[in-house]
């Protein structure tokens, strides 16, 4: 197991920015592609954005491209996802996801490690 941590959701007004945060405790990330999820309620979990291990490859659903940015900072063995230009429709839990061994994946089965989520909330 890879325990994932993330951070940084929080409330914030449409038009505004949140930084979200990934880290693995006690593992390194480094080798790993990592995803963004959200799941909103009533909803099923969608892709958010992914990034291949050395962050050279980063893929974005349409819904964010342009408005969210994914990278990694392996030497701080930490993920990020910038978002910006926040709409209330981004609001949901958030979840990033890992996978050693695959490259990075749109679809939750290509992951092998989740996290708990952090919550975003945007208000319109």
């Amino acid at each position: 197991q890879v325990p994932l941590v993330e951070s940084g959701g929080g409330l914030v007004q449409a038009g505004g920015s949140l930084r979200l945060s990934c880290a693995a405790s006690g593992h390194t990330l480094s080798s790993y592609a990592v995803g963004w999820f959200r799941q909103a309620p009533g909803k099923e979990r969608e892709f958010v954005a992914s990034i291949s291990w050395s962050g050279g490859s980063t893929y974005y659903s349409d819904s964010v491209k342009g408005r969210f940015a994914i990278s990694r900072d392996n030497a701080k063995n930490t993920v990020y996802l910038q978002m910006n230009s926040l709409k209330p429709e981004d609001t949901a839990v958030y979840y990033c996801a890992a996978d050693p061994d695959r490259g990075p994946s749109r679809y939750p089965s290509g992951y092998a490690y989740w996290g708990q989520g952090t919550q975003v909330t945007v208000s319109s």
